[in-house]
């Protein structure tokens, strides 16, 4: 059986256009804002694991290497591990810190995400990544990756024009919640009419309904039992985590439903013991770099039945109000610093259930769950976290 494992502390930097810092300062602020937070010295830390896009975005090779010292591998030798799965990547990081403590080799292991996207060339990288023979010619990038998935799905609803009308919206509560989050890069008070009214950049997809470009990191400390309970007054205990991917291959997969967000969501459940998400969930950090993808994810994780998600967004269910918020720190619509974009949804997932996530709290917060998404478009993954053991 695994050992229990908690988040105990979080730091994030400012995310947005960091010119001010280099990547090693980048990174540092907020390894450094994660140890003054758990009051824990460089020097105490067993194990790091680090993540950020494929080495191209960064315009170097082995960037955990030249990222050490940033990372507190100066103060002593120790194992350091880099995980790079594109956008699924700060999840695959914080999941592997876990797997670390679960297994009992350690009682302490700093997670870190991180990206310097304003600093490479992240459309280059994404648009070069794929096969070059038979994908590479006419998919340019993620988004147009991500553009036919929404396509499909609006094909697949029985009421395509509330399913646009429910995408505009959640793109609205994003960029207004995003107003109290004082990392967030984009923040904006917009209304409905401003989404639908935004340039097509990749049709259905309306510029505001894409995520942004962000320089930032985020570290989180995965702690086993006995020393999470010395560090934090209220820890966030990880009580369930789940992995999946599907076809690489775009012509060889259906994303409607999407298979791998399914499994890896109810993978999570199972170990968690969740039977009904909606119900006993109390706040959900789902990765949505477009805003159709949130409206899947609710019927691929099992908070509506197949195409009714649009209701949940018109009956306020996931407002931060609502039964079920989504996103109250603005997500991925507003922050998305690739690397470590999985990774702030674990640690934003992780400060709402610990009660410290400040003007973005959702009152009362005891379960919580984070989500990320990424690879060529294939893999999903789903870490739920909670106020008690």
């Amino acid at each position: 059986m695994p050992q229990p494992v908690a988040i105990v502390s979080v730091g994030q930097t400012k995310h947005g256009r960091r010119d001010d810092v280099s990547f090693p300062e980048l990174v540092r602020e907020a390894v450094q804002a994660c140890l003054v937070d758990s009051g824990v010295g460089i020097e105490e830390i067993e194990a790091v694991v680090t993540g950020s896009m494929p080495a191209p975005e960064e315009g170097v090779e082995a960037p955990e290497l030249w990222l050490s010292e940033a990372v507190g591998m100066g103060v002593r030798p120790r194992p350091l591990l880099r995980v790079a799965t594109c956008g699924t990547t700060g999840m695959s990081v914080a999941q592997a810190a876990y797997y670390h403590v679960a297994a009992g080799l350690y009682d302490l292991v700093l997670a870190v995400g991180m990206e310097k996207m304003y600093q490479g060339d992240p459309q280059g990288v994404m648009t070069t990544i794929n096969d070059p023979m038979i994908q590479r010619p006419f998919l340019g990038g993620a988004l147009v990756f991500f553009g036919l998935q929404c396509q499909e799905y609006l094909v697949a609803s029985s009421k395509p024009e509330r399913a646009r009308e429910a995408a505009a919206k959640i793109s609205v509560r994003s960029h207004r919640a995003a107003l109290a989050n004082p990392y967030a890069h984009i923040k904006q008070d917009i209304e409905t009419a401003d989404v639908l009214n935004s340039r097509i950049v990749c049709y259905p997809l309306h510029l505001l309904d894409c995520c942004p470009v962000s320089d930032g990191a985020c570290a989180l400390l995965f702690a086993s039992e006995k020393r999470a309970k010395q560090l934090a007054s209220v820890p966030a205990w990880v009580k369930g985590v789940g992995y999946a991917g599907d076809e690489y291959w775009i012509a060889d997969k259906h994303w409607v439903p999407w298979e791998s967000a399914r499994t890896a969501s109810q993978k999570a459940y199972r170990m968690a013991g969740i039977r009904k998400p909606l119900q006993e969930l109390d706040v959900a950090e789902l990765y949505v770099p477009f805003s159709f993808m949130e409206l899947m994810l609710y019927e691929d994780f099992g908070l509506c039945e197949r195409g009714r998600a649009y209701e949940l967004v018109e009956a306020g269910v996931t407002d931060k109000g609502g039964e079920l918020p989504v996103v109250p720190s603005g997500g991925v619509l507003c922050t998305n610093p690739i690397g470590a974009t999985g990774l702030i949804r674990v640690g934003e997932a992780a400060l709402q259930v610990m009660g410290r996530a400040e003007g973005r709290q959702v009152p009362g917060a005891k379960t919580s769950l984070a989500h990320a998404l990424g690879g060529t478009a294939q893999f999903n993954a789903v870490m739920i976290l909670s106020q008690t053991l």
